[in-house]
């Protein structure tokens, strides 16, 4: 999505989007209550699920229309902190949404830049005093106007109480507080671990007005997820290989509880098949174009076959 920033006399700035769907702005008019979540339906139309997640961009997208009305009405503004904390197992869309606010809180206005930093604890944690501070100092710099997000956050805090992990999270805590109005700081992980990373620290968790659980996909919705992944690479799945899959996906979800890799497993498995795919037809002598398309039953293979 491309988009432009012009300012109006009165400094205000107006937004045009250059999408193939309608978006936040058109006609470079700026935000107003008669858009109503339209823009958010339809940034969001290509997520499974989320029904939590997609309410929250609306609470703060209403919030911001409202605030500009009291403005008008010279009320006090209420003010927004947007980090958030997001628990959930891999392959369930942290970092993808992550990604996607990024973009929009720049489309409405809420960060001067829009850009997105993902970091780890080697990005964090230096090797002996004094440097920790300063690396995540320089992290959080690079992030400003943007999201810093930071997946497998409780990492920076597995060393103890003598590890440098816990300057980090001084630092970074600090910094939630001084610069909130252009920095979005969203830490990710494991639901279990973010959950006891949050009591190592007792003022961290407050600190999250928006705490976000990323459930595991159900089997319909990883199916749709499939799908939806073949069909953007513009290829379709045969009857058989659709039955073969959502067979593959109950019984993995019958052995795999803790830690079922959701949207990434289908990713592997729609990756592989189209590599198995090449590798039949290149057997063949001629195939049609049905053939380039469709991928069968036997293209899908699982370590249990």
């Amino acid at each position: 999505m491309d988009t432009q920033k012009t300012r109006n006399k009165n400094g205000q700035i107006n937004i045009i989007l250059q999408d193939k769907q309608p978006a936040l702005a058109e006609d470079n008019q700026s935000f107003t209550a008669g858009n109503s979540f339209s823009h958010i339906d339809s940034q969001f139309s290509s997520f499974i699920g989320m029904k939590d997640l997609k309410q929250t961009i609306k609470e703060i997208y209403a919030t911001i229309v409202v605030n500009e009305k009291r403005n008008e009405m010279g009320l006090t503004e209420s003010k927004q902190v947007l980090h958030m904390l997001f628990k959930g197992n891999p392959g369930t869309g942290k970092t993808t949404v992550a990604r996607k606010l990024a973009e929009m809180y720049f489309d409405m206005n809420l960060l001067s830049k829009g850009h997105f930093i993902e970091a780890e604890r080697a990005d964090l944690v230096g090797e002996y005093i004094g440097q920790t501070a300063q690396k995540t100092r320089s992290i959080i710099q690079k992030a400003m106007g943007g999201i810093l997000f930071i997946d497998e956050a409780y990492s920076l805090a597995r060393g103890g109480e003598k590890d440098f992990g816990k300057e980090a999270i001084d630092t970074l805590v600090k910094h939630m507080e001084d610069n909130h109005n252009d920095f979005v700081l969203i830490l990710a992980g494991y639901p279990y671990e973010m959950e006891r990373f949050l009591t190592l620290n007792p003022g961290l968790k407050s600190r999250f007005p928006f705490i976000l659980d990323f459930q595991d996909y159900d089997i319909d919705q990883l199916m749709n997820i499939a799908k939806q992944m073949v069909q953007d690479r513009e290829y379709e799945l045969t009857k058989e290989a659709e039955w073969k899959l959502r067979t593959q996906l109950y019984k993995q979800k019958q052995k795999t509880h803790y830690n079922f890799a959701n949207a990434r497993y289908i990713r592997n498995a729609v990756e592989q098949s189209i590599r198995r795919h090449a590798v039949r037809l290149l057997n063949k002598e001629m195939f049609s174009i049905d053939d380039l398309i469709y991928l069968t039953g036997d293209d899908l293979k699982f370590d249990t076959d």
